[in-house]
């Protein structure tokens, strides 16, 4: 019998197009020609059709009986060690072909790769690189790997080519040559086109010679989508970095995740990873900005589900994939222009950060002098006595050298005194919070005190993102934190970038010759949930008004933020809901607000739809559990059959809450 892999490494033969110079030279080396190349390196811009060469070039590979590993450069770590230990049979393995695709996006290795890595091959061992950008001119230029590396930039495909693609796709000969006008050589788009076929296309369709050919091509794409429940599938592949079957059933519960799963994979534009589907990088793009425009009040729906969903994560996921989920959540953001201002989104210069190691601190001292003066030296040695695991260090990961550190102070309220005393960044981060809203006994604020890049001194770069990263995620795990600082000697440029974000608290110590701008922001007054919230384009609350003088959206994201503080009055006093005429006149308006939740949560067994979502609120609100895992383990419910209840339970009590507000107090007969 023929195999699955049999059967799709014979229809991609079959489909496959060109690329004859380099299927041969590949030939060579598998066939173990002592003149052929060892490392293939392909390179072009997106739609070329790089990836559809490597699984071609692998389909060869794994018919000669090669082992193979295959890597994905978006999901390679930021450590060379995890790259190692990815491709590691590569190294022991004899005949191993090691393939690397989307190499961009981890082009940071490059250096390592030529100097320590690839030298180390076992013997036969071949290696193909894929990426947009060309190789540095120093690997092809180099006399020592003259001969080992075969470099290729792939072109368009030729007219005759792009020909022979329709053909086998069975467009109809009238449609073709409009097509060919239409999409020119790029791979991406022909493919794109043959996916679409014939069908539903008449005959006097008009192809317009546009400039923005994905987008028609996925507009058509879109059109054929078989049911809504499938459009918000795509709707969370468009947004998402990565989408596993498991993230569609956690932000579409009442759906059927899987057959939803495999209906994405097939898609012609997306691509599989360890990590679930992917777009094309030009197809994602182009699919967001026409769902955005079919339906924007669908997509910002599905971008809060998602935003929602990776908070849970954030606050519930397992140490080791906090970072990964908190960089996910960001990426939804990616183009609103607030954050644009704060993160680079670039990984040029890649750095992997690792916690402070004694033998570190004459570099980090030096780094601080350098840039700050010797009295910042002084306190970053008097912190790094006092909290060392507050710092991580930098590291480039093409060479790693120690470029950066950072400082993140955990500090408990009161405050120490020799604190006070020593650092006067410290001193006026508690001298604000006394003037504004004191932090109790117990509770902490978090000041991300040192920045220090030499090379890039606080500019937005690899180095911030990650160190706002780890913050945010902090922020949002840590129990009792009341306020989070951070600290930029450029204060008038960093007022521009987080206006929006932290508020500019007008302090400016000085430090030796420098001053430094302090922002912040008090976490009890707006939750993480909320902060981000700013980010998504809905409506906000006004600072002098509740909910009840916005929208409806408003006034459920009140009452969505209300909820997870109840069994924490202190922190329930300052929610937005406060604001809202629910309790306009009450007395002690906190308590009157906590006991009506409560209430409307319990009548929702009244409505047999309610019970269960009755049952959902309870356990994730009131009753203690930790997680919305434990709650659904309390209630002996699927989890996706939890979610489902609870999704349910927030959609009814919003409604009954929204009509209180507007009507009062229902009429009791």
């Amino acid at each position: 019998m023929v195999s699955i892999g049999e059967r799709l490494s014979s229809a991609r033969g079959q489909a496959f197009i060109g690329r004859d110079e380099e299927l041969g030279r590949f030939a060579e080396a598998l066939a173990g020609d002592p003149q052929a190349p060892f490392a293939f390196y392909v390179s072009g811009p997106g739609g070329i059709g790089k990836s559809t060469l490597l699984r071609r070039l692998a389909d060869h590979a794994r018919t000669a009986g090669r082992p193979l590993v295959e890597l994905d450069g978006r999901f390679v770590g930021r450590d060379p060690s995890d790259f190692e230990r990815a491709a590691g049979p590569f190294l022991d393995v004899p005949g191993t072909v090691l393939f690397v695709d989307s190499f961009e996006h981890c082009q940071w290795l490059e250096s390592w790769l030529w100097h320590h890595f690839l030298p180390r091959a076992a013997d036969g061992a071949l290696v193909v690189l894929g990426g947009r950008l060309a190789p540095q001119p120093q690997w092809s230029a180099d006399p020592a790997w003259d001969g080992l590396l075969h470099v290729t930039e792939l072109e368009p495909f030729s007219a005759e080519q792009a020909r022979s693609l329709l053909v086998a796709a069975r467009i109809r000969p009238e449609l073709r040559d409009r097509v060919l006008r239409f999409a020119g050589g790029n791979p991406l788009a022909l493919s794109l086109a043959a996916a679409r076929g014939s069908t539903g296309w008449s005959r006097d369709e008009t192809w317009g010679p546009s400039a923005d050919i994905l987008r028609t091509l996925l507009a058509g794409l879109i059109g054929e989508v078989p049911s809504p429940t499938h459009r918000r599938a795509l709707e969370v592949a468009a947004q998402a970095h990565s989408t596993s079957e498991e993230l569609l059933a956690a932000v579409l519960p009442e759906e059927d995740a899987h057959l939803l799963f495999g209906w994405l994979r097939d898609l012609p534009f997306m691509e599989s990873t360890h990590r679930g589907l992917h777009p094309h990088d030009a197809a994602r793009e182009t699919l967001a900005a026409d769902l955005r425009w079919r339906a924007p009040n669908a997509f910002e729906t599905m971008r809060r589900r998602l935003a929602e969903e990776y908070m849970r994560l954030l606050r519930e996921a397992p140490e080791e994939r906090v970072w990964t989920v908190t960089d996910e959540l960001f990426y939804l953001f990616r183009e609103v222009e607030t954050l644009a201002r704060l993160r680079t989104w670039s990984r040029e210069d890649e750095v992997h950060d690792r916690p402070l190691h004694p033998d570190d601190l004459d570099a980090v001292l030096r780094m601080a002098e350098e840039t700050e003066g010797p009295e910042s030296a002084d306190l970053v040695r008097y912190w790094a006595q006092r909290q060392p695991q507050a710092f991580s260090v930098y590291r480039l990961v093409s060479t790693g050298r120690v470029v950066a550190f950072t400082a993140r102070l955990a500090l408990s309220a009161p405050p120490d005194p020799q604190d006070l005393a020593t650092d006067p960044v410290v001193a006026a981060a508690w001298e604000y919070t006394d003037a504004t809203a004191p932090v109790r006994p117990g509770d902490h604020i978090g000041v991300s005190r040192f920045t220090i890049y030499p090379e890039r001194y606080q500019v937005p770069s690899r180095v911030i993102d990650l160190s706002s990263s780890r913050a945010q995620a902090e922020s949002a795990r840590a129990r009792g934190r009341a306020y989070g600082f951070a600290v930029w000697r450029d204060a008038d440029a960093w007022a521009e970038r987080v206006k929006g974000t932290l508020v500019d608290t007008g302090a400016r110590p000085r430090i030796g010759a420098h001053t430094y701008g302090l922002f912040g922001v008090d976490w009890r007054q707006v939750p993480v949930e909320a902060w981000l919230g700013r980010f998504i384009s809905a409506p906000k609350v006004p600072d002098d008004s509740g909910p009840a003088h916005g929208s409806r959206t408003v006034f459920d994201q009140a009452v969505r933020e209300a909820l997870p503080h109840w069994r924490d009055p202190a922190a329930f006093a300052a929610c937005a809901l406060l604001r809202a005429r629910l309790v306009a006149d009450s007395a002690e308006p906190v308590e009157e607000l906590r006991t009506l939740l409560r209430q409307e949560v319990d009548d929702l067994a009244g409505d047999p739809r309610g019970v269960r979502a009755r049952e959902a609120l309870t356990a994730s609100y009131f009753s203690g559990a930790p997680t919305q895992e434990a709650a659904a383990r309390r209630l002996s419910l699927p989890y996706g059959t939890y979610r489902r209840h609870l999704r349910q339970g927030l959609d009814l009590l919003c409604e009954a809450l929204w009509q209180r507000e507007l009507h009062g107090p229902r009429e009791v007969s």
